[in-house]
């Protein structure tokens, strides 16, 4: 009833764009942002532009099908997204399951029913056998995605928002090599780097989107 006028937008998208307006992405002409919290989400931005899609989907990498054989259910009802893996909630669940089938000892197991993907973690990066098997495996599945992407659409660099993403440096390492490794035409030029707005990108985002 104010009079004014309203924008609506998905949030990983405005976050993108506040990354790539004033935070990791703003010295590049186009970025692919992947935030990695309780689900996967993604923003396109190419040439300032959000790329939305003819109906909005567009930049949902989430829900990219990277294992057809899965049994379990994404909470979008597919099976076998990338969410499932590379989350926060996708992390925990793969190191619960190594941690049923794998007998080697492991700091993980004091953690209980408590254990959360920070642990897996801090844990990984104190030299833990299985809690670096968890995080290389969902790495590997989160570069080869993060390749796939820029070999179609060529953005100028890579960036890691979101929880997961908290786990710093140590995140970058785990994904590099594989990350670049996969890039056929485009190995090293295409940048992977940590977002540096933090929770505040979409709330940054959301003002230029605005303004623009």
């Amino acid at each position: 009833l104010s009079g004014l006028k309203v924008y609506a937008e998905n949030d990983a998208n405005v976050a993108a764009l506040g990354e790539y307006e004033g935070g990791s992405g703003s010295k590049y002409t186009s970025i692919l942002f992947m935030t990695l919290g309780t689900g996967v989400g993604g923003g396109l931005i190419i040439d300032g532009k959000i790329i939305q899609g003819f109906c909005g989907c567009g930049g949902e990498i989430g829900h990219i099908t990277v294992n057809p054989d899965e049994k379990l259910s994404c909470n979008c009802g597919k099976k076998g997204c990338l969410e499932q893996y590379t989350s926060a909630t996708g992390i925990r669940r793969i190191a619960l399951e190594m941690l049923d089938e794998d007998k080697e000892e492991s700091s993980l197991r004091e953690y209980g029913d408590e254990l959360t993907t920070k642990d897996i973690f801090d844990e990984a990066k104190k030299g833990d056998i299985i809690a670096n098997k968890v995080v290389d495996y969902s790495m590997t599945i989160l570069a080869r995605v993060a390749s796939n992407i820029c070999h179609v659409v060529n953005p100028e660099a890579v960036i890691l928002g979101g929880g997961v993403a908290n786990a710093g440096e140590f995140l970058i390492d785990k994904i590099e090599d594989k990350f670049n490794k996969g890039n056929i035409y485009i190995s090293g030029d295409t940048k992977i780097c940590l977002a540096s707005l933090g929770e505040k990108a979409g709330i940054y985002g959301a003002c230029y989107l605005v303004k623009k």
